[in-house]
């Protein structure tokens, strides 16, 4: 399968049936999950999801796209990370899931900095946010290391395990994206 984006230690690429089996120790832990509004996945909830993200690639006008998180040196899945087109003008939303075992290595991060340069070079988009449970301090860390700015807080829009949950909005536009790429 074709490299979607890529640094020296992880790559993004399309998400394979077989992957369901990397995804499931993760989208099946308690703890990884608690701040989705889904999970824990049972093993038929994770092949699901992955035949599911499998489908929404193919459609004509593809607006879904779930990327798995590959480690470089093992060779190894450690999350997926998927970005949906809100808004035909230019908007898009992104979201991501790292396996426990890797959560604190940074790799999160990279792998939502690579996802905002797709975003940005290849979907064309002129905003990407991003929403984060106010108590998910790792997600909230990653948002604000890539240069997203916090705009405001959305208060109790979320069901989530059957209790109604403030999200963070984050986001960044192409101008701020070209600023910091021209920095670096």
């Amino acid at each position: 399968m074709d490299v979607i984006e890529e640094n020296d230690r992880i790559y993004l690429r399309e998400v394979l049936l077989e992957d369901w089996s990397a995804f499931h120790p993760y989208s099946s832990n308690e703890e990884t999950v608690k701040h989705q509004p889904w999970g824990p996945n049972t093993e038929e909830d994770s092949l699901f999801f992955v035949r599911q993200v499998i489908i929404d690639r193919k459609q004509r006008h593809r607006s879904r796209y779930v990327f798995t998180i590959v480690e470089k040196e093992m060779d190894q899945v450690v999350g997926n990370i998927e970005m949906n087109i809100r808004d035909w003008d230019g908007v898009g939303e992104i979201g991501f899931i790292i396996h426990h075992d890797y959560w604190g290595k940074g790799l999160a991060t990279e792998a939502v900095q690579l996802m905002i340069n797709y975003c940005f070079e290849h979907c064309e988009l002129q905003r990407v946010v991003a929403t984060s449970n106010p108590e998910n301090i790792g997600s909230i860390k990653v948002l604000e290391k890539v240069g997203m700015i916090k705009e405001g807080t959305l208060r109790k829009d979320l069901l989530v395990k059957g209790k109604w949950q403030d999200s963070c909005v984050y986001s960044m536009l192409r101008e701020e994206w070209i600023e910091k790429s021209a920095r670096l």
